[in-house]
């Protein structure tokens, strides 16, 4: 089966399956990575690795049941038991409330019958150089970098007993170099994202991280509090990123949600900012590019298995400041009234600004400039209030100035309620998030400067 085109395998899939209606993802996935530590590399690798996903649809009396199973490595005389399986858990379960028809008429990607493409180490032809100058670099400084490098390509092949044979191409890379002084009492650290490595340069992070580790080594403890702060792109990303994660919308429709409308219905339409903000996804988008149809291994709040194939277009979510749409399958849409707008692959925050943060910085007259976010955790989904932690440097601005480093904190914040405070968006620009980089990477963000950001508690980490 390592030999077998992914294509012939779906369609063989197809061909085994006796169900009223079946889809099948075969995902091709390849990777390359390098790690580092005290200015040297420790490992590096390539990995391929293959899974097959078979979606059964099995009409009865009552209705439409789906069955679902995922195996990886799966071999020629595997494949017919797998068919059987989702045909099986079809047979087994009960309607499925998502069920739809599968889709139709998408036209076919025209070159679903090529094989994959794949990474290699040869990725990092550029990069490997200019990592060893910075590793270099930060020894003459006295700094250590820690960090790594992961570029992954994902071949996505989508066949359904409908007719659809769509492909995508999804390449990923990410870059995190965190910088440390070699007593450990000081820590920095920048991240990127990227889709070929061709666009981001070690160097530059590196005497980023340097600057950084020097405003550190003047330390200032503050009380927690409500400060003014600026969010830089990458902690804007995790928190919108977690909203939309909870703006499936019959969930809001149920009043479970922020998007709920007190006394029933959805906020859509009602100002979320006084600044003209616009979050959108466009699966088009330059340098954000992902796949332009829908891909569904499994059913949830805002995926349904039924909808594989579904076109994805340019959405706004937010409008000029105002809640333009929440996420729907076609069984949410139809059961809400509210307009068919599936889940997103990128995420973009415009908001008319044109400052770089080093140029908010400079505006600035006393307040905490934010390296990122981590362990973000939910506190109510009423409110999309979260909780969650700064991390490797969080700086005192004054008169425009940072003038030190000052303690880490707990903070107790809503994304919603935060757009609603803040007073200036800044440059928009591609960036990594933080916390949820493992998941999601194509975000393009502005700063954002809040003026009463919620510091709720000192923490002790670093």
């Amino acid at each position: 089966m390592s030999r077998t085109k992914p294509h012939e395998i779906v369609e063989r899939a197809l061909e085994l399956s006796t169900a009223d209606g079946c889809v099948v993802i075969a995902d091709e996935e390849s990777s390359a990575n390098l790690r580092w530590a005290g200015n040297a590399l420790t490992t590096n690798g390539v990995t391929r690795g293959r899974t097959l996903t078979v979606i059964a649809t099995v009409d009865g009396k009552e209705g439409t049941a789906s069955g679902v199973v995922s195996r990886s490595a799966v071999t020629a005389a595997d494949l017919e038991p797998l068919v059987r399986a989702a045909e099986a858990a079809a047979r087994g379960a009960g309607p499925a409330e998502d069920a739809q028809p599968l889709v139709t008429g998408t036209p076919a990607s025209p070159d679903f019958t090529d094989g994959p493409a794949e990474t290699s180490s040869a990725v990092f032809a550029d990069f490997a150089p200019a990592l060893g100058e910075a590793f270099a670099r930060a020894r003459a400084g006295g700094r250590e970098l820690y960090g790594f490098a992961n570029h992954e390509l994902v071949t996505t092949y989508v066949g359904t007993s409908t007719g659809l044979r769509l492909r995508h191409d999804q390449p990923n890379g990410t870059l995190e170099l965190n910088a440390k002084s070699p007593d450990r009492s000081r820590s920095a650290w920048a991240g990127r994202a990227t889709r070929d490595f061709k666009d981001v340069d070690p160097t530059v992070l590196d005497a980023e991280l340097a600057v950084r580790l020097g405003w550190a080594e003047r330390k200032v403890e503050l009380p927690a509090g409500r400060y003014e702060t600026l969010l830089p792109p990458t902690a804007v990303a995790d928190l919108l990123i977690y909203q939309m994660w909870s703006a499936a919308a019959r969930d809001a429709v149920e009043g479970r949600t922020v998007f709920s409308k007190p006394g029933g219905g959805t906020r859509i339409g009602e100002s979320l900012s006084r600044l003209p903000l616009t979050l959108r996804s466009d699966p088009h988008s330059p340098g954000l590019e992902s796949a332009p149809f829908v891909i569904a291994h499994s059913s949830g709040d805002d995926a349904s298995v039924f909808d594989n194939g579904l076109p994805v277009p340019a959405t706004e979510w937010i409008s000029g400041g105002e809640l333009a749409r929440l996420t729907t399958t076609r069984h949410s849409s139809a059961l809400t009234g509210l307009p068919l707008s599936p889940s997103f692959g990128n995420l973009i925050l415009d908001g008319g600004g044109d400052k770089s943060l080093e140029e908010m910085v400079a505006g600035t007259e006393r307040g905490l400039l934010l390296t990122c976010l981590w362990y973000i955790r939910e506190v109510d989904p009423a409110t999309l209030l979260l909780t969650g932690l700064t991390r490797d440097g969080v700086y005192l601005v004054e008169n425009g100035q940072v003038t030190g480093e000052v303690n880490n904190f707990r903070f107790n914040e809503s994304p919603v309620d935060l757009l609603s405070r803040a007073s200036e968006a800044g440059r928009t620009e591609k960036t990594l998030p933080r916390e949820w980089g493992d998941w999601f990477t194509r975000a393009a963000m502005p700063a954002l400067r809040i003026p009463d950001f919620n510091m709720s508690s000192v923490s002790k980490g670093v």
